[in-house]
């Protein structure tokens, strides 16, 4: 989320006045995102706009602090869409308990929430609200829609990992569709334009590198916070891709072969300077081991391998101590 949006919304309320808000600064509320949903649409923020107060200024500079913190935090939207029904609408048999009430009242709502389940809002939730706020960590939430009446989105105050897909595989292509869908930023790399088109790779940045090899990958620099994928076609440049990867200290790098195939690599990424520590860094075979054979069975094996580590990255150690333990990995 852009700073400047946030600070604006914070002027406006100090002077009195009602902000703006746009789609393009609260992405959950563009059409795309909200496809198919009958209960919300854009015009809902206008909503909200309308709404906010000088009460809700704490949310807003608490969400400021995060991003200033680094802090794993999202801000939070109640919508409603039945305000009778989301007060009297209570839990059954199924759901846990969290008292008599349904929503606390029948009005919109701005929030800011972080991992640690730290709730700052203009208004008192009621017990079950705070249990739908605390939802956002899971970033989206998972129980949007669990109760009548209102509904929940959220934005988050950090930026979204970046995937690194270095080949224009089939594979590839189904790992892009996959990790942009559970929230990855990728970048796909291949010298042939042919592979790397918007049909193979829509929701992607696409590079495409010049002189029909991977020399060019040189020319650009991933994050240590980014991960990287090694899934070039044929494994024909798998050593460069796993150098460069281990060379800027990418925070996960894998890739993709079986084991006669990658003693190979291991020899070719020795002898382009690299080390054994570096080749220790690279998982191998990338992915959940689950028997996926197929490019889009093995996409669902590497994402959900990232998905993992992303978890143990951002999470506290507390959160991801509890993970590991509920995936019997203690």
């Amino acid at each position: 989320m852009i700073r400047e949006t946030l600070e604006g919304i914070v002027a406006d309320l100090e002077a009195g006045r009602a902000p703006a808000l746009a789609p393009d600064d609260f992405p959950c509320f563009a059409p795309a995102a909200l496809e198919g949903n009958e209960h919300v649409g854009p015009a809902y923020l206008d909503v909200i706009a309308a709404s906010l107060t000088a009460a809700d200024i704490p949310t807003f500079k608490r969400a400021l602090r995060a991003l200033d913190e680094g802090d794993l935090a999202w801000i939070g939207f109640k919508i409603v869409y039945d305000a009778d029904e989301a007060v009297r609408n209570t839990d059954n048999e199924v759901t846990k308990k969290y008292g008599d009430a349904g929503s606390a009242d029948g009005e919109p709502l701005v929030f800011f929430c972080n991992d640690a389940k730290e709730i700052v809002a203009s208004r008192e939730p009621s017990p079950r609200d705070v249990f739908q706020m605390k939802d956002v960590t899971r970033g989206p939430s998972m129980h949007n829609e669990q109760f009548e009446g209102l509904t929940w989105l959220s934005v988050p105050l950090f930026e979204a990992v970046r995937v690194w897909l270095l080949g224009a595989s089939d594979a590839a292509s189904e790992v892009a569709a996959l990790a942009a869908h559970v929230g990855f930023e990728v970048t796909v790399v291949d010298y042939d334009p042919a592979y790397v088109s918007e049909a193979r790779f829509p929701d992607a940045e696409r590079i495409v590198l010049e002189g029909g090899s991977f020399d060019g990958l040189a020319d650009f620099a991933c994050a240590p916070e980014d991960y990287v994928c090694v899934l070039t076609r044929g494994h024909m440049f798998d050593p460069e891709g796993c150098v460069w990867a281990t060379r800027h200290g990418a925070h996960y790098v894998g890739m993709m072969g079986c084991a006669g195939k990658n003693d190979r690599v291991h020899d070719l990424v020795l002898d382009a300077g690299a080390t054994e520590e570096d080749w220790e860094c690279v998982k191998r075979p990338i992915g959940l081991k689950f028997g996926a054979k197929t490019p889009a069975e093995l996409a669902i094996a590497i994402v959900a391998e990232l998905v993992d580590v992303r978890y143990r990255q951002r999470y506290s150690a507390e959160a991801r101590e509890r993970h590991e333990k509920s995936l019997g990995r203690e």
